[in-house]
């Protein structure tokens, strides 16, 4: 019987709505003889209806692509054009009276790109007369997918991707900061950038952004400093033995620290994936160069970590993020693999790591990487192998890390052949035959960061 038991909050929604277009219905009927059909128009409240709100039937100053609206007002019986930011939009004459109309806004409606004097507008037309009523339009409301870097210096630039972003106002940093000038939005949406202040706290979060279309707010991820396991600047302890006996272990010897980068600079030491002593790496070697965490007894990711992010987190919202530069075109050869501990073998693509391969695209293209500054990855932690099916929380990481025996975490330098199938897990055979190698690749400010992402609401209150 449970499976019949309705929402009371959805039932009284719907009811809501099914006695406003009964009314309309009746009040149409009743005022289709009666009605001027060419009189004046006058506009009293704007309402957005949305059966999944609490407040089903909101008055508004704005509404958004796709949305429906309720007008309220007069006159309108033998009206013959509604146009919104200048654009004709249809109307159903059977959800007409004289004192109220439900208007779909249409996806085809233009926004930012509306004529200047049209622009935010609904103008009514009948034979005789016509109102126009200043009312925001906005496109479906932002959404930022990512950020160039997540931990910059202050003073530095930084560019927030994602869609809707246009003509963006103001973005409030963690630390409740503002920012309100320099802000530069790409005409699509698809970008913008800003400068970072100053005073941001360690503890990091989201980013506020206040765009011509609404506010969105990105994952919780921005200069969270408390997450940093390895940064070879003091937060993290770096591990490693006998680079005589084993060549390829970065040592701290062989850490630089010369300042790299153009508009996002390096901060302090940083790791060379090919160290100034190896030339290069041959083609089809494996594990070329390794650089780890200390491990066990040292490394303590739930003293650290999960009073942030708490162990009970999905999976899918905790993710690695690192630095990385690239001065010089990286292609065709050559990837990074993610070690949760120091226990797996050289090309391996399973078990509890990932292979980075970034030139190669989602649709199996090569396509050279390089970046001008330093520029954050982020990898949620679902895409180690061994979490990558499954439902599966923060704490699988910890109990995994905290039952072996090496608890070392790293990243390795790998020139085998990639196969597609392994990067893209589909049946196929392509391959990318490896070739040697000089590419320098640095990465930096190791961390563990949450993609917990606050919701935005267009109505807070």
């Amino acid at each position: 019987m449970k499976n019949f038991i309705l929402n009371k909050k959805y039932c009284t929604a719907v009811t809501i709505v099914f006695v406003m277009l009964v009314s309309l219905l009746f009040n149409a009927c009743e005022n289709n003889d009666s009605a001027d059909s060419s009189g004046p128009i006058t506009i009293n409240k704007v309402y957005l209806e949305d059966v999944n709100s609490s407040v089903p039937d909101r008055v508004v100053s704005f509404a958004r692509l796709g949305q429906l609206i309720r007008v309220e007002g007069t006159g309108f019986i033998g009206l013959k054009k509604v146009y919104i930011n200048g654009f004709d939009t249809y109307f159903n004459v059977v959800y007409v009276s004289n004192t109220s109309m439900l208007i779909n806004i249409s996806d085809d409606t233009p926004t930012i790109d509306a004529e200047p004097t049209v622009r935010n507008t609904i103008r009514f037309v009948n034979d005789s007369n016509e109102f126009t009523l200043p009312f925001e339009i906005r496109s479906g409301a932002p959404v930022i997918t990512s950020i160039s870097n997540t931990m910059p210096n202050a003073g530095e630039m930084i560019t927030v991707y994602g869609t809707g972003l246009t003509e963006v106002k103001k973005v409030v940093f963690p630390g409740n900061i503002e920012v309100s000038t320099g802000i530069t939005s790409d005409e699509d949406g698809e970008f913008f950038t800003v400068t970072v202040p100053t005073g941001i706290p360690a503890e990091g979060g989201s980013l506020l952004v206040e765009s011509a279309n609404g506010g969105a707010y990105s994952p919780a991820y921005f200069n969270f400093k408390k997450g940093v396991i390895l940064n070879f600047d003091g937060s993290g302890t770096h591990g490693f033995w006998s680079t005589a006996t084993t060549p390829s272990m970065i040592a701290d010897t062989d850490l630089e620290s010369a300042l790299l980068g153009t508009g996002n600079v390096s901060q302090g030491k940083y790791v060379p994936h090919r160290p100034a002593r190896i030339a290069s790496f041959a083609a089809g070697a494996n594990r070329c160069s390794e650089v780890w965490t200390a491990g066990t007894g040292t490394d303590n990711w739930r003293g650290q970590l999960t009073p942030y992010i708490p162990a009970s987190t999905p999976l899918d919202k905790v993710a690695l993020q690192f630095d990385i530069y690239v001065p010089n075109v990286w292609t065709n050869t050559g990837y990074l693999k993610v070690c949760l501990i120091n226990n797996f073998n050289a090309g391996a693509w399973s078990g509890a790591c990932y292979n980075y391969v970034p030139w190669l695209t989602e649709d199996g293209k090569v396509k050279a990487f390089q970046t001008t500054g330093w520029q954050t990855v982020t990898i949620p932690l679902t895409k180690l192998y061994s979490y990558a099916t499954g439902d599966f929380t923060f704490e699988d990481v910890l109990k995994f890390r905290e039952a072996a025996t090496y608890q070392n975490f790293g990243l390795w330098f790998e020139n085998s052949n990639v196969k597609w199938s392994n990067v893209s897990g589909t049946a196929s055979e392509l391959e990318f035959a490896a070739s040697a190698t000089s590419v320098s690749v640095y990465t930096d400010n190791w961390r563990i960061v949450s993609l917990e992402t606050p919701t935005y609401s267009d109505f807070p209150n």
